[in-house]
């Protein structure tokens, strides 16, 4: 397959990690960003990143290559108005937390781009460019949609950027990816807010001052800019609230059966269930697959389905 250059919008913790990753692989790659600070940051580290998006867009379009978008799904539609104006027809994928909303902004604001979502699982609570490295997706899942109708000229494009950058390539429709991060990704960032205000609630600092390492696992992503979280909350609001109806309801049972019979052995055992099952799914199947003909898409979603991830062609 060709080696694609890449062209990326965005140079927070993702953009500027995929930058040095990509980079890593022996990929050309450039990029912009909307702060002059950054780019001045990115320049001084030896990349080719710049304040003009349009510049970079163009650049893409005249050497065909694959553009990935990865900055906040707030200043979304800006971005793609900018792909529409000046690279109409580009390859492009994008490194956003939901993947519905963005297929959505894209059909309004860049309809004629040869569009594969895509969603590298890797990050910090830290963020900017000085947080980025390239080994952040190394082992990472990277969920490619594999919705019907999608270009798979441009899926493998997407696929053979994941693996360059290390990662496990995982296929998935829209919608059940916006399902699956909202228990495994959102949730959790939720609950990280409610654990620490619930630690640091009262007036006295004692309860901070015994806190240890199950506090700080706890509440590490609490640590993460409270602008970013909101946005990728938000931005799945229907798939999260489903979520955090059915985390509700198993507190509800577990308060109950801790008021009436001071038993919390069923929430404690499958909680211990679950984590020993993640961790079982953390050596997925490797698949080789052969992307052709019209049923390839389907194929591809029942990979990611099992919990399996493509690791090549076949």
């Amino acid at each position: 397959m060709t080696e694609r250059a890449v062209c990326v919008i965005g140079a927070g913790l993702i953009g500027g990690s995929l930058l040095r990753a990509a980079d890593k692989a022996g990929r050309t790659v450039w990029g912009a960003t909307a702060s002059d600070g950054t780019a001045e940051q990115a320049r001084a580290d030896g990349f080719d990143v710049g304040t003009d998006t349009d510049a970079a867009l163009r650049r893409a379009a005249d050497t065909d290559a694959l553009v990935v978008l990865a900055v906040p799904l707030p200043v979304l539609p800006e971005v793609l108005r900018r792909v529409d104006a000046v690279a109409p027809t580009c390859r492009l994928t994008d490194a956003v937390s939901v993947k519905v909303a963005v297929a959505d902004a894209v059909a309004r604001y860049a309809p004629r781009a040869r569009f594969v979502g895509g969603h590298p699982m890797a990050g910090t609570a830290e963020s900017g460019w000085a947080a980025g490295n390239g080994t952040l997706f190394v082992d990472a899942a990277w969920v490619v949609a594999a919705d019907d109708g999608l270009d798979l000229d441009v899926w493998a494009d997407v696929a053979e950027l994941a693996w360059a950058c290390g990662s496990r390539v995982v296929p998935a429709a829209a919608d059940e990816h916006d399902l699956a991060v909202a228990k495994v990704s959102h949730l959790p960032h939720l609950f990280a807010a409610v654990l620490a205000a619930v630690g640091a609630a009262g007036e006295d600092d004692l309860p901070l001052a015994l806190a240890a390492s199950s506090f700080a696992d706890g509440t590490r992503v609490a640590g993460t800019r409270p602008e970013l979280v909101l946005a990728m909350c938000e931005g799945n609001r229907d798939a999260l609230l489903a979520a955090v109806d059915d985390a509700l309801g198993r507190l509800g049972a577990m308060r109950g059966a801790l008021a009436s019979t001071g038993g919390l052995a069923a929430t404690v055992r499958a909680g211990h269930a679950g984590r020993q099952r993640w961790a079982a799914a953390r050596d997925p199947q490797g698949v080789r697959v052969r992307i052709e003909g019209p049923g390839a898409l389907a194929e591809l979603r029942d990979i990611g389905r099992r919990g399996d991830a493509v690791v090549g062609w076949g």
